[in-house]
Formats: C-alpha cells, sequence, structure tokens
C-alpha cells in the first residue's frame, strides 16, 4: 500500500526521476507538482560530503535570502535590562529573562530562533536538554549569541536563516514559498547554495555538494542540475 495520497502521486507522475532538472525547468514545474491547498514551502535538500560524525566535518552557520523564506519567524531574546527593549524595539516577539527560561522548562516553545546576550548563556545552559535536539539552543557560530541583539533580530527577521546539517549528513533549507515570483525563488535558491558552499569545513574531503534536490513540503522532489552555480565542478 503506498504511504503517498493521490495529489502526491499524480505530482510524481509529472516527474522523470532520473533527470537532473535545470533550475529554470524545476521552476516552472514547482507550481504542478506543489498541488496542496495551502501555501507550501519549497525546500532545497543537499546530499554533502561530509562525514557528520567528526567535529571538522560539520556544516553549521547562518545564510541571507534575498526575498526570505515567506515564513512569520519568531523570535525570543533571552535578555536583561535595557537590551530587553532593545530587542523588542527591533521587531522581537518576546524578550527577557527569567520568566522565559521558566516558560521553556515548562514545554514551552513557541517561537522559532533564540538569540541571547553572552551574560545570559551561564542560566539558558540547564535548557539545553530542550532547546540543543530542537535547533534552538544559542550559538556563537550562528550568530545568535551577541550583545548586538537588536541586529541580530533585524538580520533574522529579514531574511537570516541557520542552517546545519543533520546526523545523516544531508542539508535542507527552505527557500520561499509556492506563492512566490519563479525569479524571486531562483535568486534565494541560486543564493542559498553559493552560501553553502561558502561553508565547507576544513575536513571535508571530495566533492562537497554532492546531490541537490528541490521539493515542495508535500510534493516531490526534482533531482537539480547546480554545477553552473558552483565554484567546485
Amino acid at each position: 500500500m503506498s504511504k503517498h495520497g493521490k495529489r502526491y502521486l499524480e505530482a510524481k507522475k509529472l516527474i522523470d526521476r532520473e533527470k537532473f532538472y535545470t533550475l529554470d525547468e524545476a521552476l516552472e514545474l514547482i507550481p504542478k507538482i506543489a498541488n496542496a491547498k495551502f501555501d507550501e514551502s519549497i525546500e532545497l535538500h543537499m546530499v554533502l560530503g561530509i562525514d557528520p560524525r567528526k567535529n571538522d566535518q560539520q556544516v553549521r552557520g547562518n545564510i541571507s535570502l534575498p526575498h526570505g523564506t515567506g515564513k512569520k519567524v519568531r523570535i525570543l531574546v533571552f535578555a536583561k535590562g535595557e537590551k530587553v527593549q532593545e530587542a523588542l524595539d527591533a521587531g522581537a516577539d518576546y524578550a527577557g529573562s527569567d520568566e522565559f527560561i521558566q516558560k521553556i522548562q515548562g514545554g514551552w516553545t513557541d517561537f522559532d530562533i533564540a538569540i541571547a546576550t553572552p551574560d545570559m548563556m551561564r542560566e539558558i545552559g540547564r535548557l539545553g536538554k530542550i532547546l540543543g535536539p530542537r535547533g534552538l539552543m544559542p550559538s556563537p557560530k550562528s550568530g545568535t549569541v551577541t550583545n548586538d541583539v537588536a541586529d541580530a533580530v533585524k538580520a533574522f527577521k529579514a531574511g537570516k536563516i541557520e542552517v546545519r546539517n543533520d546526523k545523516t549528513g544531508n542539508l535542507h533549507v527552505a527557500v520561499g514559498k509556492k506563492s512566490f515570483d519563479s525569479s524571486k525563488l531562483k535568486e534565494n535558491i541560486v543564493e542559498a547554495i553559493q552560501q553553502i558552499e561558502k561553508m565547507r569545513p576544513s575536513g571535508a574531503k571530495g566533492k562537497f555538494i554532492r546531490k541537490v534536490a528541490l521539493a515542495p513540503t508535500m510534493g516531490p522532489g526534482l533531482k537539480l542540475n547546480v554545477s553552473e552555480f558552483l565554484t567546485e565542478k
């Protein structure tokens, strides 16, 4: 019995599973295969040439999409004193210290990004087991531990996103919505691929970006030929 519904199976018929599509070809197909009744996210799925078990082969950092992801980003800032108001004035959805630590310990995680001032890290260290597995723990490497909370909030609201490999060495990045104009989607995708290529870790061996697919949230993926956008051929 198929695990997928009728919409998915109909969309799959439109795809040549053996073909590596150019980005322009893929973007022509996306509106046809993104056939759910909501505004699906469009995602890049990348197979990287890394060993995720090794510390010197981790991929984690930030990229900036010129047109954002189309998703409303909820930001929590861990801070005290005047930094709380700075964060709120910059557009943070929540900002504070002890009250949010307690809420999270009680099971609350209704936010997408957590930013913290350096002086808060010792206090929020106790939240590691809750925030870590969800990818929400602030980190200097991801730009989410900083005294410049206003700039960080504005950047993430404007389209800056954190990317990190999963435990199999793959990377999954939302690059827009199906309602996006194809030219905006293309700009986001090219920028994402080129910025991720620059994040090649020092320990990576051989070809870094090995396979790339583009897929809507509820639809099948299209294999992409992205060699024209890469420095490494």
